[in-house]
C-alpha cells in the first residue's frame, strides 16, 4: 500500500497575497491540484494534506482528507501530524510532496516509490539545479548521501554544490513515524526538518536511495509571482504541445493559452492570442481565433471563431462566428448558424442555418430554421423586473433595426420591416412594420420597409 502526504501549510509569506500559496492558480487550475493528481496517476491510494486555516477550509473541494497545522514548526512535524491521523499499516509506504511543485508529473513520484525497495528506509529525488538556489544540497560521502543541509546552515562549501534536493520522497512507514520521533530543532530557524531523516537513518546503518530528476524544471517550487509565472509559461507549453502532437495546429504556442482538460480535434487551427479554458471541447477541423476565448466551450466540427468570445455555450457542426461576437450563458447554436461581427447571443437557442450577421443583440430567444435576423436588431427582454422570451418561427425574416419587444412570438414564414418596433405577436405568414408594428395588407409586398441586411 502506498500512502501520500502533501505539506501544503505554508502561507507563502512571499507571495504577498491574502490567499494560501497553493491555491494560486497554475493554467487554470490551483497548484495543489496538479500535485494531487499526479500522485493519482503515480498510484497513490490515500492522500492526506498537511494545511493552514485557510486551505482547511476548502480542501474538501479537492476530494482528500486535511489536517491542520496549527504552528509552523518545520516539514517534520507536519508529517508527524499527518501520520498521527494516519493509522499505522504494516509494510505501507509513503510519499511526502510539496503542494507548491505543480510541474512534478507522475512519473517523478513513480520513481520515489520504485526506488525504496529491499532493506531501504527512504528514497528522494535529487536534480542538478542552477546556482545560486534556495534547495537544500545533497551531502555525499563517496558515492552515498550522508545528509542534507538546508541553505541557511549550509557553509560555503556547501553552498557550492549543485547537487540538491527536490523535497519528494518515499519512506518505509514504520521507518519513518521512528524517525520524526527522534527529530531536533537544532538549527537556524529553529524547525524539524524533515530533511535530518537522511542523516537519521545513514547513522543508523539504513539505506538511503538517491533519484536524479534530469530536467530541474520538473520539480521547481513556487515562493513568489515571478516564479508562479515561469510555472505558467512551462505548463501552458506542455499543454500546447501535447495537443499538437494529437493533431491540433497551434500557429504560435507562446500566445496561446490553454488549460487541463480541454478536448481539440485533429486538424483544428488556433490563432495567435487565444484562450480555452474551463473544459471546452472542440471538435475537428475548426479554425479558432486569432484574438479569441473560449471558455466552457463546446463547438463542433469545421467551426470557424474568429476574434470573439464564447463562453457557456454550444455551437453545432459547419458554424461561422465572427468577427467581434459574444455568445454566453447557455446559448446553443445549431449546425450552419452564422454570427457575425458584433452580435451578442444571451440563453438563445439558433436552429439550423439561422443568420445574424452585425450588430444584433439577442437574449432569451429561440429562433427556428433558416431565419435570417437582419443588422441593427434587438430582442428587448427585460421589463425591470423579468427576463422574457422571445420566440422566432422557421423562415422568418427580421428587417434591419428592429426592435422586439418580449414576450413575443414571431411564427413561421413572417417578417418585419426596417426600424420596426414589434411588441405584439406576429401570426405565421404575416408582414409587420411600423412603430409599433402593424400587418401590412396583403396586395402590398411592402418591399420598400422589408430592408435586411444578411
Amino acid at each position: 500500500m502506498i500512502r501520500a502526504i502533501v505539506l501544503a501549510a505554508g502561507k507563502g509569506t512571499r507571495m504577498k497575497s491574502a490567499r494560501t500559496k497553493v491555491l494560486h492558480e497554475v493554467c487554470g487550475r490551483p497548484m495543489l491540484w496538479y500535485v494531487l493528481r499526479a500522485l493519482r496517476g503515480a498510484g497513490i491510494v490515500e492522500t492526506i494534506v498537511v494545511t493552514n486555516d485557510e486551505l482547511h477550509a476548502e480542501i474538501a473541494n479537492f476530494g482528500v482528507r486535511g489536517v491542520l497545522q496549527d504552528e509552523q514548526l518545520g516539514t517534520g512535524h507536519a508529517v508527524k501530524i499527518a501520520l498521527e491521523a494516519l493509522d499505522p499499516v504494516a509494510g505501507a509506504r509513503v510519499v511526502v510532496a510539496c503542494g507548491d511543485m505543480p510541474l512534478a508529473g507522475e512519473d517523478v513520484y513513480r520513481d520515489v516509490t520504485a526506488a525504496l525497495d529491499g532493506d531501504a528506509a527512504m528514497s528522494l529525488i535529487t536534480v542538478k539545479m542552477p546556482l545560486p538556489s534556495n534547495f537544500g544540497r545533497i551531502v555525499r560521502r563517496g558515492r552515498d548521501i550522508e545528509r542534507i543541509v538546508e541553505v541557511r546552515d549550509a557553509s560555503d562549501g556547501e553552498l557550492a554544490i549543485d547537487e540538491m534536493n527536490a523535497g519528494i520522497y518515499a519512506f518505509d512507514e514504520a521507518s519513518l513515524r521512528d524517525a520524526v520521533m527522534r527529530l531536533g530543532n537544532d538549527n537556524a530557524q529553529k524547525e524539524y526538518y524533515l530533511t535530518d531523516t537522511v542523516a537519521d537513518f545513514v547513522g543508523r546503518g539504513r539505506r538511503v536511495v538517491p533519484v536524479a530528476c534530469t530536467d530541474h524544471r520538473h520539480v521547481l517550487g513556487i515562493n513568489d509571482r515571478v516564479e508562479l509565472a515561469r510555472a505558467r509559461r512551462e505548463m501552458n507549453e506542455r499543454l500546447c504541445a501535447q495537443h499538437m502532437r494529437d493533431g491540433v495546429t497551434i500557429v504560435n504556442p507562446e500566445v496561446t493559452y490553454l488549460e487541463p482538460e480541454l478536448t481539440i480535434g485533429r486538424d483544428t487551427v488556433i490563432y495567435p492570442n487565444t484562450a480555452i479554458s474551463l473544459l471546452s471541447e472542440i471538435g475537428e477541423g475548426c479554425v479558432v481565433g486569432p484574438n479569441t476565448r473560449l471558455s466552457n466551450a463546446r463547438i463542433g466540427d469545421r467551426v470557424t471563431v474568429r476574434e470573439s468570445v464564447v463562453t457557456d455555450s454550444t455551437i453545432g457542426n459547419d458554424a461561422g462566428i465572427g468577427p467581434y461576437a459574444h455568445l454566453r450563458n447557455e446559448t446553443v447554436l445549431e449546425n450552419d448558424v452564422k454570427i457575425g461581427n458584433f452580435v451578442e447571443i444571451k440563453k438563445s437557442k439558433l436552429a439550423r442555418g439561422v443568420k445574424a450577421s452585425h450588430l444584433t443583440y439577442l437574449g432569451d430567444a429561440v429562433i427556428g430554421e433558416d431565419s435570417n435576423i437582419g443588422a441593427g436588431t434587438i430582442t428587448c427582454n427585460y421589463d425591470g423586473k423579468d427576463k422574457n422570451p422571445t420566440v422566432i418561427g422557421k423562415n422568418v425574416f427580421i428587417g434591419s433595426n428592429s426592435s422586439l419587444v418580449a414576450p413575443l412570438s414571431i411564427g413561421d414564414g413572417a417578417a418585419t420591416g426596417a426600424g420596426s418596433v414589434v411588441n405584439r405577436d406576429v401570426p405565421p405568414g404575416e408582414r409587420v412594420a411600423g412603430v409599433p408594428a402593424r400587418p401590412l395588407p396583403r396586395r402590398n409586398p411592402g418591399s420598400e420597409l422589408l430592408d435586411g441586411v444578411e
